[in-house]
C-alpha cells in the first residue's frame, strides 16, 4: 500500500514539474522555471503584462524585446503558454517571423 502511495505521489509531481505556464497569469518564480527565461526576461514579460494582457504569441513577440520566432518555439517547447496556447509555426508565418528550425510538440 505504501508503495503504491508513493508513486502516486511521484507521479503528481512529475506531471507538475511539466506543467504549462502562461505568461499573462505567471508569476515572476513561473516564468523564471521555464528553461530559457532567466531574470531579465522575466522581468519584461512582468513589465510588458503591465499594459494589458498578450493576446497571442505574435502579440508577446511584438512587445517583449529578445523574443522572435526561433525564441518563442524554444519556449514554448519548454512549457511556456500564452492565453493556454503554444507557439506553432502558422503563428510565425502569420506575422512574417522567420520559421523554426524545427516543429514544438504539442
Amino acid at each position: 500500500m505504501f508503495k503504491k502511495s508513493l508513486v502516486a505521489a511521484l507521479s503528481l509531481f512529475v506531471a507538475s514539474a511539466f506543467a504549462a505556464v502562461d505568461a499573462n497569469d505567471a508569476s515572476l518564480a513561473d516564468l523564471d522555471s521555464i528553461k530559457g527565461i532567466g531574470p531579465g526576461t522575466s522581468a519584461k514579460i512582468m513589465e510588458q503584462r503591465k499594459s494589458g494582457k498578450f493576446k497571442d504569441w505574435n502579440d508577446l513577440i511584438e512587445r517583449v524585446s529578445g523574443i522572435g520566432g526561433k525564441r518563442a518555439a524554444q519556449l514554448s517547447g519548454e512549457g511556456l503558454r500564452v492565453n493556454g496556447s503554444p507557439f506553432s509555426a502558422s503563428t510565425s508565418a502569420k506575422a512574417g517571423l522567420p520559421k523554426a528550425s524545427k516543429p514544438v510538440a504539442q
